[in-house]
């Protein structure tokens, strides 16, 4: 990734979406060219020159002091995850991710296989699937049984046309996993794996690329999903995702369900029939 680049069409795709009313400035009269605000606004509100901020988009400004970043974001009125996305952008050199395979401790095996009554998976890098239990294989897929390159939920949500039909408001569930991807590939712009799956949803999705272009970052921590199981109907659960003590990259995430609720009730229905036997696995 060129994080030059990067870094320009970060910044003007930010300023991009702030009217000048929405930053206390007056709209002036001169004729816009482009929406949102312009360079010169976007600089007297971050309280550098113009020609500084030009640099910075240009990626010629070398790395600007933390007081300078935290003024960006404030005039660029970035939430959290901006704000991690533009230091990471901003940070030289870029990090590397680490060549190893990505392994999940026996502990957090343990605990997936007590959280038996919600579905509940470790996400690691680039959004890789790094272990299930069997209620997220029943709600989502098995992707115990793909390929280990294939076990991603980015290229799940994206390319398996099964993921459509089972995911309720998938155009907002896909999108915000491509922020997710954004996130990351600001983390780590040299990831060769990263590029491989961002050339290969590039080439067979026809939504990534709009979704990629708009410079979208998210750090998905709770919010709501709805799944439609072909055996006991829609799903609603309420999620959440937590970093492990131990290893930031990756992330817990558990689907919980309202006890005594149509989806709790459902829930346990699909248990039971999706049971192993005795002396199975689990």
């Amino acid at each position: 990734m060129d994080r030059s680049r990067e870094l320009a069409d970060f910044l003007r795709s930010r300023r991009a979406r702030i009217a000048p009313d929405q930053a206390g400035l007056p709209a002036g009269g001169r004729a816009r060219r482009v929406p949102g605000l312009r360079r010169d606004e976007a600089a007297r509100l971050a309280g550098v020159s113009t020609e500084y901020y030009t640099r910075l988009e240009q990626g010629r400004a070398g790395n600007p002091s933390p007081e300078v970043t935290e003024a960006l974001a404030r005039a660029l009125q970035l939430d959290l995850a901006e704000r991690e996305h533009l230091v990471d952008l901003l940070t030289r050199p870029a990090r590397r991710a680490p060549a190893s395979p990505q392994r999940v401790r026996p502990g957090l095996h343990l605990m997936l296989r007590t959280l038996d009554h919600v579905p509940a998976f470790i996400l690691g890098r680039r959004t890789d699937v790094l272990a299930v239990n069997r209620l997220a294989r029943e709600v989502l897929t098995d992707f115990d049984a793909l390929p280990v390159p294939h076990r991603n939920l980015a290229r799940y949500y994206l390319l398996d046309p099964e993921a459509r039909n089972r995911t309720g408001d998938w155009e907002r569930v896909a999108a915000e996993t491509v922020a997710m991807l954004r996130l990351e590939a600001g983390r780590y712009p040299a990831d060769r794996r990263l590029a491989d799956l961002v050339g290969e949803l590039t080439l067979r999705s026809p939504e990534f690329s709009p979704w990629w272009n708009d410079h979208r970052v998210l750090r998905r921590t709770h919010g709501s999903k709805t799944y439609h199981h072909p055996l006991v109907g829609d799903l609603h659960f309420s999620y959440e995702s937590l970093q492990p003590p131990g290893d930031t990259d990756q992330t817990l995430c558990v689907y919980n369900v309202e006890p005594g609720s149509a989806t709790a009730e459902a829930l346990q229905l699909l248990s039971n029939w999706t049971a192993p036997q005795a002396g199975g696995m689990v």
